[in-house]
């Protein structure tokens, strides 16, 4: 039997499956924008810049365990692989418990740290396969479905972390700046401090009995090398090693890149906001806000790609926007710079989606290990918030100005790889 034919039978419930492990995704990611303004109160950080390194904990796990991801894949198989992704993440979920009870901001960010290498292993997994159970010209739309339901769990995460974590946030934090270093400042830190039990506790049980629904379920699994070797030419065919496909690490730079703004959009809003002086309901929800600007930018994606327009013209439009909606944010004040930096929800929605194909396309065998190499990319959540406080904290920058020279560079780079830099090794794998 055919094997394409086999995988459209069979597309069904993989989608279905990984829609769900997206949410997951989705909740535990964006649960950042929450934390941020949490610690820095719970924990009793003196700058942004030390809160940012929730955002490092939880994208560097990505570098460091993306390659290793592959193997074990290749090891235990996709299915077993999700199974001991989702077991980490309750590893990680269980771990914040007595970090929060002992208030110590070392063990907190371990823990996320676990979390986000069950996370990589999630993301290794899920990416290559929802790029070959279909046409590879189709693949930004399968992303940008199962994306719906990541930025659905990233609206939903900030108003019930929000609503928990931060209730009565000014007041609380009024208390704690008013009240000496003592049994009274203590108390206060170790009762905010609790709040994050019942959440993550319910997060563990809810991600345990996903497992365990993904360990009994008969899923199919798709051998990413054996269905990509079908396609091979001659020229892949030759090659022992992916540093013959140049395409690949350009792809996982832009990865960085878009990653990176995704990360400043979405969770520095709440930062953001504060630092513009709005009400405390903006500072809470702000990344439910770009996260809502990011659906629509899914749906005009799964409407326009491939019948109208190309996921590279799509990709080069998307930069253009975020420089636009990034220079009227730094020009502008108040509400309508908050609006502006939620509007880049939109410009970056179709990022990813467009680049991660663009990235793996005609690798042939060394797709899983390509993989690996662009999911390494989701590094730059980590390092682009600390440029960002290094900027505005350590300089001294106006914080819109540097939110501008943390931001443009990126969506430049991206155009780049939008325009020219995806067709590298274009040539040589279409001879």
């Amino acid at each position: 039997m055919n094997p394409i034919t086999t995988q459209q039978k069979t597309a069904l419930l993989p989608m279905i499956i990984c829609c769900a492990l997206f949410f997951i995704l989705g909740y535990i990611t964006w649960a950042n924008g929450a934390l941020i303004p949490f610690v820095r109160l719970a924990f009793n950080l003196g700058t942004d810049l030390q809160a940012f390194f929730i955002l490092f904990a939880s994208y560097i796990a990505y570098f460091f365990l993306a390659l290793p991801s592959s193997w074990i894949l290749d090891k235990i198989g996709f299915k077993n692989g999700i199974v001991l992704s989702l077991f980490l993440i309750v590893i990680g979920a269980l771990v914040i418990l007595p970090a929060a009870s002992k208030l110590s901001y070392e063990l907190f960010l371990v823990s996320i740290f676990i979390q986000a290498s069950g996370m990589a292993l999630l993301q290794t997994a899920i990416n290559p396969y929802l790029s070959i159970i279909g046409p590879i010209e189709s693949a930004a739309q399968r992303i940008s479905i199962v994306g719906i339901f990541n930025k659905t769990a990233g609206i939903i995460v900030p108003f019930v972390l929000g609503s928990i974590l931060l209730k009565d946030y000014d007041t609380i934090s009024s208390k704690i700046q008013d009240l000496k270093v003592g049994p009274e400042h203590d108390a206060l830190l170790a009762e905010l401090s609790e709040r994050i039990h019942s959440p993550y506790i319910g997060m563990a049980i809810g991600v345990a009995i996903l497992a365990i629904v993904v360990f009994v379920v008969k899923m199919p699994d798709v051998d990413v090398n054996k269905e990509e070797a079908v396609e091979e030419n001659a020229y892949v065919k030759k090659k022992s090693s992916i540093f013959h496909f140049p395409h690949l690490f350009l792809g996982a730079l832009a990865i960085f890149f878009c990653v990176a703004v995704e990360v400043m959009a979405g969770d520095i809003i709440g930062t953001y906001g504060r630092l513009l002086s709005l009400p405390p309901f903006f500072v809470k929800y702000g990344t439910a806000f770009t996260l809502g600007c990011m659906l629509v930018g899914y749906f005009i994606g799964i409407a326009t790609i491939p019948r109208f327009i190309s996921q590279q013209f799509a990709l080069r439009i998307c930069t253009l926007v975020g420089i636009a909606f990034t220079t009227i944010s730094v020009f502008t004040s108040g509400m309508t710079s908050y609006v502006f930096v939620a509007l880049l929800g939109i410009a970056n929605a179709l990022m990813w989606p467009a680049i991660f194909p663009l990235g793996i396309k005609g690798l042939g065998r060394f797709t899983k290990v390509g993989s690996g190499v662009m999911i390494m990319g989701i590094a730059g959540g980590a390092i682009w918030p600390l440029v960002y406080g290094y900027l505005k904290d350590t300089l001294g920058i106006d914080f819109q100005h540097a939110f501008l020279y943390a931001m443009v560079p990126a969506y430049l780079y991206i155009l780049y790889f939008a325009s020219y830099g995806h067709r590298l090794s274009e040539t040589r794998i279409s001879k």
